[in-house]
């Protein structure tokens, strides 16, 4: 039987052509577009990314968080197993939890004071029974029968996921195997320690910065601290993974050990290698964590998780649509278990390179609001996505689109249009 989230109706008047190369500016302005996704993406057949196992380790600790814009709570219960429910109280739907973690027994409503157990389900209604045999509930009222939606959960190297659909493929296959290797590398067999995390707002729709992630093209380009420090430039080996599906995809760079000089970019009239220095060039210090050569893997899945390392900067994102024209980013960053004080030191030194005024990342905060300003009044018009091909293949250049391609791809096999 098809997944009833599935069976949405589609939004009227939406033409769409050319395939993969062409995105219709209307798509990230429309309120029907929104309300489609919230049900056949982020409550459809896909896996939404919650948050971390390693912020859960006893019995009673829940964090909260979001499946598209559907609050959402994830507990240890006291058998230890991790579940996940709407934020949802069964009565009057007042949000059962507020605070973004703690430690309960149950959850217990502020309104009404009905009470939820650690796996969501009803257990217990204020004055049930009435008051000296007046009022209450019905006789024939079931608890059973009612409490918030439950999530399937899978958790990968520590990565918590959610899914409202029983019919989603079990999260290894969803992900595929290439996907699944590229997160180990960075988190298998680990203990993840938050350094620190906060919540970005976006003045642009979901969908831009999540095209701006798989975007390999712009990086050396839009940030000039890559190019400067050659941290990230197009000339460099790496390529870029894409799914089969195209949902998600791995970037990745390699450390150019070659002395000649690049004059690709100032050819160009690129800018790069600017004039600018670093008054503590110990930010840019880094020790061999991974085995290999790669100094950045930007690895996405589908639809609004990002896994991010660029040098020893670990940082996991989450992507939060909160309207047409609004987004929510929220950033963890991570250390390990285990790290030396000097690699704790590097690390913190290095988050000043991501986030919304860090020396590499700002420009994306602003740019996806650049968009979104200057494709208002064009809505009968389309994006240009031929760079690298046309369709939505892994490459060992990353002067490419496939990637943003893909997630196109995903998008419209999910949504329909």
């Amino acid at each position: 039987m098809p997944d009833r989230l599935s069976q949405s109706p589609a939004p009227e008047d939406t033409s769409w052509s050319e395939g993969l190369t062409r995105v219709p500016y209307w798509v990230f302005q429309r309120e029907d577009v929104r309300k489609l996704e919230q049900e056949r993406l982020f409550k459809g057949e896909y896996w939404n990314y919650l948050g971390l196992e390693w912020d859960v380790p006893e019995p009673g600790d829940y964090f909260t968080s979001f499946v598209g814009e559907t609050p959402i709570i994830v507990a240890r219960d006291m058998d230890r197993e991790l579940v996940a429910f709407e934020n949802r109280c069964a009565h009057r739907g007042a949000l059962l939890a507020f605070n973004e973690a703690g430690n309960t027994r149950v959850f217990s409503c502020v309104y009404h004071g009905w009470v939820h157990s650690l796996r969501g389900d009803l257990v217990g209604v204020t004055f049930k029974d009435g008051v000296n045999g007046r009022g209450g509930m019905a006789p024939s009222f079931c608890m059973e029968a009612h409490g918030p939606r439950k999530l399937r959960v899978a958790v990968v190297h520590g990565l918590v996921f959610g899914s409202f659909s029983d019919h989603a493929p079990p999260v290894e296959e969803y992900l595929g195997q290439a996907i699944m290797d590229r997160v180990g590398r960075v988190l298998a067999g680990r203990k993840a320690v938050v350094l620190g995390r906060f919540t970005q707002v976006l003045p642009n729709n979901w969908k831009l910065y999540a095209e701006n992630t798989k975007d390999s093209y712009h990086a050396s380009i839009l940030h000039l601290f890559f190019t400067t420090f050659k941290l990230n430039r197009l000339t460099q080996q790496g390529g870029v993974i894409v799914s089969d599906t195209g949902a998600h995809h791995v970037s990745y760079s390699l450390v150019d050990r070659q002395s000649k000089s690049d004059t690709t970019y100032s050819d160009q009239k690129i800018r790069s290698d600017s004039k600018y220095s670093l008054a503590d060039p110990s930010l840019l210090e880094s020790f061999q964590e991974f085995g290999d050569d790669i100094t950045l893997q930007i690895l996405t899945v589908f639809p609004g998780f990002v896994l991010q390392q660029i040098l020893n900067s670990v940082v996991v994102r989450q992507i939060l649509p909160r309207g047409a024209d609004r987004t929510e980013l929220n950033w963890t960053y991570l250390g390990f278990d285990g790290d030396t004080p000097e690699q704790h030191r590097i690390r913190l030194k290095q988050s000043n390179l991501i986030g919304p005024s860090g020396y590499v990342s700002m420009e994306d905060g602003f740019v996806g609001g650049l968009v979104q300003r200057g494709t208002s009044g064009a809505s009968t018009h389309s994006a240009v996505l031929e760079m690298g091909g046309v369709t939505a293949d892994s490459s060992d250049a990353r002067v490419t689109e496939a990637a943003v391609r893909g997630f196109w791809k995903a998008y419209r096999a999910g949504t329909g249009l």
